[in-house]
């Protein structure tokens, strides 16, 4: 009989890339979770891990075996949300993470709402970007996550997670007050191509925005300022350091001289965000519950929209 507690550690290997990046997941030792996979490499008399530098790697066996386990996942996740379907009212703990701005904007007003329509209901909530977001999922510590589609993330292809695009947030031009297009209904980034500009750091996902906008364009833009949050680049921008792309979800601080206008098609930037669940997971009653009262947040906030169907 295989140990099911050494497939857990091999799969946590397969997600985190490494024995200890696994084990710290898994609060073992890296000794103690090597030793996990020595003894299930025995037990299948087939090689598990390879050595690669001073590194490892999955074998193509380990490979095969974690494709079974992860298919193996999403059946029982399944069972589990046709078992809890079967009980009425949504009810129990249910865990939510995001990032800061729809922690600040939808989820802390759902959880508000929920808690009102679903009285046996318990929603906890914990700040987490896209990826720690991902490693919460897989480790159990999270049922729903809401994170910006990101090339770093999971591929749809993962069996081990569901991803449903829930909403589009367009990115505005914000500009400080007196400048020539703060009264303008909208602009096209393309008369922009002379401005000084406010960006994210080096490897933010606001910066790749930034750039990619600009170079749909035809421009790439002259920077005379980055930071990494929000209110340090509406500060920059208030005190005429640039302009800058902020999405519409962000909300600026109101004691600045800030001006927002819309940015025309079809030069539009937008951010994707996703609710994510482990695959199965997302037919569980509470989970359901859950995104439609997501789906009431998204409606109701101003300046964004669910994503259009097709």
């Amino acid at each position: 009989m295989i140990d099911l507690r050494r497939l857990h550690v091999l799969r946590a290997i397969a997600h985190h890339g490494t024995v200890s990046g696994a084990a710290k997941a898994l609060h073992m030792s890296t000794s103690a979770a090597s030793q996990q996979i020595r003894l299930l490499s025995k037990d299948l008399g087939v090689p598990l891990l390879e050595p690669v530098g001073r590194g490892v790697r999955l074998s193509s066996a380990a490979q095969v075996l974690i494709a079974h386990i992860d298919a193996i996942e999403a059946m029982w996740r399944l069972a589990e949300a046709e078992l809890q379907a079967t009980e009425g009212e949504p009810s129990g703990m249910l865990r939510l993470c995001g990032f800061p701005t729809a922690i600040a904007t939808l989820l802390a007003p759902l959880v508000d709402a929920a808690r009102q329509k679903y009285p046996s209901l318990h929603l906890r909530l914990r700040e987490a970007e896209a990826i720690e977001s991902f490693d919460l999922l897989f480790a159990g510590e999270a049922d729903l996550a809401l994170v910006e589609a990101t090339p770093d993330n999971p591929p749809p292809e993962d069996i081990r997670f569901d991803a449903q695009t829930v909403f589009n947030d367009p990115f505005d031009l914000v500009v400080p007050g007196g400048h020539w297009c703060a009264g303008a209904e909208g602009v096209d980034l393309r008369d922009l191509e002379r401005e000084p500009w406010v960006l994210g750091v080096p490897g933010s996902m606001h910066r790749r925005h930034v750039l990619t906008a600009c170079s749909n364009a035809g421009f790439r833009p002259t920077v005379t300022g980055e930071a990494r949050e929000w209110l340090v680049i509406a500060v920059m921008v208030a005190h005429h350091m640039g302009v800058a792309l902020i999405p519409r979800l962000v909300d600026l601080p109101h004691h600045l001289d800030l001006i927002r206008v819309p940015v025309t098609a079809p030069f539009t930037p937008f951010r994707h965000f996703q609710a994510v669940t482990l695959r199965g997971g997302s037919r569980r009653p509470a989970v359901a519950a859950v995104m439609e009262l997501l789906d009431e947040q998204v409606r109701a906030a101003e300046g964004i929209g669910p994503v259009p169907e097709m």
